[in-house]
């Protein structure tokens, strides 16, 4: 991977309360193992080709593609530039959650880029009409990733950072920030009860005008059975549940505490063919994405939690010495991507310590093949 390492977290999906109305510039402190993070980060827009893939589609249009930007820590032309992903959601939500790399950036002198995934957030391709067909069909993990090899090149040159090695971020953080508001209304008062209706509330009852909580009227039928959600974001991920991301769990009651739902790849074929005209392939990412043979890739770190339910889709051993996975015992999902906190346990300041250290490591390996080159 010459001029582009990769730290990726494990991709998941799990629905959350959403952040609405953020300004423009948010700053959020933080400090980590000494450096003081306060990151101002700047919303701009990046002309994204529509159809990575086909030169005469769309009349070759583009589309507006929403990122963040700091460069507060970074030394430019040199330091590192720390860019991440953005998955299904607004991509405010993953910067003010992902402390982490921002304290990273303090450490390293890095350049952090928070791009928001297409069909997401701000990122509409067709606007409103981003969700009719045949206009949602752009929406694939394919033309995702092309976006942000496409930002990731066009902004090095804008930005005479050519030479400067990018570390690439990955996770799934919504859910997070539902978690850490719901532990504190749940152990907001005496009354038991009270605190699990007002957490419910959280999610059912934001505009606190609903008297009952009926989970079968609230909850929309989707091809994700752990639900999409509401809005436009719950519409791109229910396409992208009904064409290449998998997710066909079934709850019973018994050896689980859901309530009775059936869910099969037949019910998911008919639903998908029924809301969206498409049909699923369940097979195509590990055909796309190299499959069993990860073990070529190189410079990758892929950490779990023991606590996150998700963990065993993802990597938990080491495929080789650049390959490394990161187990850590009583980690929530993604923990260690948020900012420093005092109630940390030491298994994620730990996990936090080995990833910056191979981090710093892969930066420091291709600054000097650079250097070299010159």
């Amino acid at each position: 991977m010459s001029k582009m390492l990769a730290f990726f977290t494990l991709t998941v999906t799990l629905f959350g309360v959403e952040v609405f109305g953020l300004p423009y510039t948010y700053t959020q402190s933080r400090k980590h193992h000494g450096f003081k993070a306060e990151p101002q980060f700047k919303e701009k827009y990046f002309s994204q080709t529509l159809d990575h893939f086909n030169f005469n589609s769309m009349g070759n249009g583009t589309f507006s593609q929403r990122y963040l930007i700091t460069d507060k820590y970074w030394k430019k032309g040199y330091g590192p530039i720390f860019f991440y992903t953005g998955n299904e959601g607004n991509v405010w939500e993953f910067a003010l959650n992902s402390g982490f790399i921002t304290e990273l950036a303090a450490q390293q002198s890095a350049l952090v880029i928070f791009a928001e995934h297409r069909y997401y957030g701000k990122s509409l391709p067709f606007g409103e009409d981003s969700f009719s067909i045949p206009q949602i069909g752009l929406l694939t993990v394919e033309q995702a990733l092309a976006d942000y090899a496409v930002m990731i090149t066009e902004l090095k040159q804008q930005l005479a950072a050519t030479d400067c090695p990018v570390i690439v971020f990955g996770g799934r953080l919504k859910v997070l920030l539902y978690f850490q508001v719901a532990c504190e209304t749940m152990l907001s008062g005496p009354d038991l009860l009270t605190n699990l209706r007002d957490t419910a509330g959280i999610v059912y009852n934001a505009t606190q005008m609903l008297t009952c909580f009926d989970l079968y009227s609230l909850y929309l039928e989707c091809a994700d059975p752990t639900g999409c959600g509401l809005g436009f974001d719950s519409m791109a991920w229910d396409y992208q549940a009904c064409t290449e991301i998998n997710l066909c769990y079934e709850s019973n009651n018994v050896t689980d505490m859901f309530p009775p739902m059936a869910f099969t790849e037949r019910d998911r074929e008919l639903y998908c063919s029924k809301r969206w005209a498409v049909v699923p392939r369940p097979d195509w990412l590990k055909t796309q994405f190299w499959g069993d043979a990860l073990s070529t890739a190189s410079n990758i770190i892929f950490s779990n939690g023991d606590l996150d339910p998700w963990a065993n889709g993802g990597v938990r051993k080491s495929l080789s010495s650049s390959l490394i996975a990161v187990n850590i015992s009583g980690g929530a999902h993604h923990l260690d991507l948020r900012g420093s906190n005092d109630a940390d346990p030491e298994s994620v300041i730990s996990a936090r310590k080995t990833e910056a250290d191979l981090i710093a490591q892969w930066v420091k390996m291709e600054q000097t093949k650079l250097r070299q080159r010159l």
